[in-house]
């Protein structure tokens, strides 16, 4: 999130200001000092603009999806935030190189003199740039979006179910018209049901309502959001209870005498749906007469929004179980059929697609009824099923979208970095309390708050998202405190396929060693790959994109010279493979390399024989060439080859130099593979040769049975081999 990149930004130019005085304290020269202070205030400058515009990001994430301008805009801040940052670690790390002798510091400080006159145009200029975008967009204009809020649509905040299409519901029914209809008593009782987004308590709520209305003189249904102002609230529980009013004159105070006159001596229920903080029932609860019957129902995300239940009038709504789930789908995708029931031939794929929704009530229904409008055909379907995988399917946005994005976009900047940190974990990873806190503190999204420590902060932020329904607890130790949780599958999608912007904040966890990522699309390489180098530290990296087929462009990636480790599943394009690889003179510790899915061919593996000390090269899947040829020289360090699935490979030449220090040699699945190795003799190291479904001939070749001289002599080519394995498959 762009807010996410500007605020941990805006902690890291402070950083760089408070070290202003003990620099000039220090002992510099003339042409330093004056150098120094234009930088200092350049980056005094740009942090006061980047200040101003944080409170406008927050609200602009909301609207970068579907307003093309604020997008565009959110876009270019991102990105000239990751300049400043540039320019700021140049900086950081300049200032405080210590290393040498006293010659060596001076020609350093006076050599650092022209980079801090650079590094300060530098930052003047992209200043100008931000004020110029400014330009183009009206200037931090919070007017249109404090309007606008976290407001639902009316087809979203009040749409009542039929009885036929309700599914899981009974229990927490029953018990909801009994809190509200199971007795007369006079007051207020208070009954809530709270959970994750899209779970389904305005769907469970509504239908009670309906149900129950009819029992009490005044009834009203309410929607509340995040974003409610106080006397709006009041003028819609007015027209809701059908109170006569003068909207546009009418004061607070006399909204809240006429409620309270309106529902003296009667029995009435108001649901207040989708509630975001306590203090809605503090302001309002003079409005209602205590000598009167009144019930109300909550609806929230909030767990201190559900703990003003009376009593024990809670109902905390998990995901439907798997049965529930493929009821409401087939409910949903076969609504116009007589028996309501999936077809044999789609019941794999219709499985899928409700394993995707992770028994949120919204999201089966929204793909359910997506479905419906589609022909009953497997292929139609899969189709969907790829679009889905994209991008949660353009339909399915419209709804679950903005139901699950709101509890992400209401998030103060750290809260929001802290969960958007829990994304890199995979999916349904129960990740350890102390471990998590520790990940947080690393990467700089924890400070200390008065007198608490960073970790109690940090304790307390975790605690937060529990109780918004972001994260799950997995296990509580005995005092009550969260000992490990995990990411809602579905909330971590939703945050993930809503936005690249994931990535970007992925890019501000500069000091990883290891990082992985799968299910990556086309249309992400480019971000990813900024993301990537920024991560300097990188020991270890894995990228698996969406499928076979998927395109992994990644010719803009520079990997750090720290990389040892690299797995790539996914087509490569041939600028990917020959940029990356061009860069092997820095890739001097790189030892292990695993590519899938890469359609190498002769020209193509070719780039790869520069990486002299690459130990163990995995081919799976990954090489579509009729020939493999290993040049003298080439892999002079490698101990373990394997190739799997080398569809069209008919030859492996191995010219005598290479591959030298080979100990193991793994051979499968090469159905056109002819004859073992042409130069295998020369390796004198190897100590295991494994081969395994490759041709007919190459079988006969090197059976035991018989004794012709052709079977002998490939025996001979690999008699030096110590263990030879051979699955002879028919």
């Amino acid at each position: 999130m762009a807010e996410g990149v500007v605020g941990s930004l805006i902690g890291k130019l402070g950083a760089a200001l408070a070290k202003e005085a003990a620099t000039y304290g220090a002992s510099l020269l003339c042409q330093e000092v004056s150098a120094l202070k234009r930088l200092f205030a350049q980056i005094r400058d740009v942090k006061d603009e980047l200040e101003s515009m944080e409170a406008f990001l927050h609200g602009a994430e909301r609207f970068k999806d579907i307003d093309e301008t604020t997008g565009n805009y959110v876009k270019k801040i991102r990105g000239l935030a990751f300049e400043i940052e540039d320019a700021v670690d140049e900086f950081t790390y300049k200032l405080e190189d210590k290393h040498g002798g006293f010659t060596g510091k001076m020609r350093k400080r006076i050599k650092h003199v022209k980079a801090w006159r650079r590094l300060a145009l530098r930052l003047q200029d992209i200043k100008q740039r931000l004020e110029n975008a400014d330009r183009r967009k009206v200037r931090y204009d919070l007017s249109v979006i404090g309007s606008s809020g976290h407001s639902k649509s009316p087809e979203q905040s009040f749409q009542f179910a039929r009885e036929e299409d309700l599914v899981g519901i009974e229990i927490n029914k029953e018990l909801l018209m009994q809190w509200l209809a199971g007795d007369s008593e006079q007051g207020c009782k208070i009954a809530t049901v709270w959970g994750m987004g899209g779970v389904g308590k305005t769907t469970l709520v509504s239908h009670v309502y309906k149900t129950v209305k009819l029992d009490f003189d005044v009834s009203g249904f309410v929607t509340v959001t995040n974003s409610y102002q106080f006397d709006d609230l009041l003028k819609k529980i007015s027209t809701e209870f059908e109170i006569p009013i003068d909207a546009d004159n009418i004061a607070v105070g006399s909204l809240v005498e006429s409620i309270h006159h309106h529902l003296q001596g009667k029995r009435y229920i108001l649901v207040l749906d989708d509630v975001w903080q306590p203090d809605v029932w503090f302001k309002l609860r003079n409005a209602f007469p205590t000598e009167s019957t009144g019930r109300f129902i909550f609806t929230t995300r909030m767990q201190e929004v559900a703990l003003l239940a009376t009593k024990k009038c809670a109902i905390e709504l998990a995901p439907l179980d798997a049965h529930c789930s493929w009821q409401l789908f087939c409910k949903e995708a076969f609504w116009n059929a007589d028996n309501k029931t999936c077809p044999e031939e789609l019941q794999d794929i219709a499985l899928m697609f409700v394993d995707k929704c992770a028994g949120l009530p919204i999201a089966i229904a929204c793909i359910g009824r997506l479905l419906s409008c589609k022909h009953p055909i497997y292929s139609e379907w899969e189709h969907v099923y790829k679009d889905l995988e994209l991008q949660l399917t353009n339909n399915v946005i419209l709804d679950a979208d903005i139901v699950l994005k709101v509890s992400l976009e209401d998030l103060q900047r750290n809260l929001k970095n802290c969960f958007l940190h829990c994304t890199i974990f995979p999916e349904s990873y129960a990740f350890n309390r102390k471990r998590l806190i520790r990940h947080w503190i690393a990467a700089g999204y924890i400070q200390e708050v008065g007198s608490k420590t960073v970790e109690e902060v940090a304790e307390g932020y975790l605690n937060e998202l529990v109780n918004r329904s972001l994260l799950q607890v997995v296990e509580r130790n005995l005092s009550g405190r969260v000992r490990s949780g995990s990411g809602h599958t579905s909330e971590t999608e939703i945050s993930i396929c809503a936005s690249t912007e994931v990535l970007h904040h992925i890019g501000c966890l500069t000091k990883l060693r290891t990082f992985a990522i799968g299910k990556v699309r086309t249309e992400h390489c480019a971000d990813l790959c900024d993301a990537i180098m920024r991560m300097t530290h990188l020991v270890r990296i894995t990228i698996n994109s969406a499928d076979e087929e998927e395109v992994l462009q990644l010719e803009t990636l520079r990997l750090p010279s720290t990389i040892s480790k690299i797995e790539l599943g996914g087509m490569l394009s041939k600028e990917s493979i020959s940029r990356l690889i061009s860069t092997s003179s820095n890739l001097v510790n790189l030892t292990e390399l695993n590519l899938g899915f890469s359609k190498f061919n002769e020209d193509s593996f070719a780039c790869l024989l520069n990486l002299h000390n690459l130990v163990e090269l995995y081919l799976s899947k990954a090489y579509d060439g009729r020939e493999l040829i290993f040049h003298a020289t080439s892999f002079p360090k490698l101990k373990l080859l394997s190739v799997w699935d080398a569809p069209n490979l008919r030859k492996i030449a191995i010219q005598q130099g290479a591959l030298q220090s080979l100990v193991r040699l793994f051979l499968a699945d090469c159905p056109e593979l002819r004859d073992v190795p042409d130069g295998i003799k020369h390796l004198r190291t190897l100590e295991y040769l494994r081969i395994k479904g490759c041709s007919d001939e190459l079988r006969r070749k090197l059976e035991i049975k018989g004794k012709s001289n052709t079977r002998n002599e490939d025996r001979m080519k690999i008699s030096h081999v110590k263990w030879v394995e051979i699955v002879l498959e028919k």
